[in-house]
């Protein structure tokens, strides 16, 4: 049985990512932080639609869960894909940023992730496909996400930088960088601003939780079995790089 653990699994991307590699044939871990009933909800509607999945409790941040993830029983039989999607975006103006709440994002954006690769690696296959969530913000900025971006950025080089440490034994890492997608991050948006973000997007839409989804699912496939160390923009033309 092919396994594929999706770290911030219960909701918005990770939710969509979670039930398309569902479709794709996989068993599920799906991850989250806070809300067991978002998450459970979505290891119901995958399991409804006849493939297995669990979700389980993990506090990226802290080592001892991550460790506890690691010897999950699905996780000790093999992982044959590792999606990194957690994250937190908490909106602070770049000015006002101070070192604990830059330190808080980096914790969770880029050490979490880097913690459970560690722990997950051993039981990685050689031919494991390893899809990061980064966004449009690594790389352009923000003056009202400084650490946001600045965690995004990381991410991105770190997993750039394993793609050429891993792909001699057949593993594969890229990285998808969003643009605006309608998830929670929008919800506080007025009627207004969401027309605005629409507006500024060239094809005049909000990306949804699936447009990321489907590109995790072409990572992780055949498709794309020359493809490693890329960072992939889904944002409609929003950020041309």
């Amino acid at each position: 049985m092919r396994t594929a653990l999706v770290t911030g699994g219960g909701r918005g991307i990770g939710a969509a990512i979670c039930k398309r590699l569902a479709e794709d044939g996989y068993r599920i871990i799906a991850t989250y932080c806070k809300s067991s009933k978002m998450a459970e909800m979505v290891v119901d509607e995958i399991r409804n639609s006849g493939q297995d999945a669990v979700a389980v409790n993990c506090d990226v941040t802290d080592s001892r869960e991550v460790a506890l993830l690691a010897t999950h029983p699905w996780v000790s039989e093999e992982i044959e894909v590792l999606v990194l999607n957690h994250g937190r975006y908490d909106r602070i103006q770049a000015i006002e940023l101070d070192l604990e709440q830059l330190r808080r994002t980096m914790s969770t954006n880029f050490e979490g992730a880097f913690l459970v690769w560690k722990a997950i690696q051993p039981t990685l296959t050689r031919d494991a496909r390893i899809c990061v969530i980064g966004s449009q913000l690594g790389t352009r900025g923000s003056s009202k996400g400084a650490d946001y971006s600045a965690s995004k950025a990381a991410l991105a080089t770190w997993a750039r930088s394993l793609a050429q440490a891993v792909a001699p034994k057949g593993q594969r890492v890229n990285v998808i960088a969003p643009g605006f997608v309608d998830t929670d991050i929008l919800a506080g948006d007025s009627v207004e601003k969401r027309a605005s973000r629409e507006e500024e997007v060239p094809l005049k839409r909000l990306g949804t939780p699936d447009d990321i989804a489907s590109t995790v699912s072409f990572l992780c496939g055949e498709e794309s079995a020359y493809v490693t160390g890329a960072v992939i923009h889904v944002n409609g033309g929003l950020y041309l790089p």
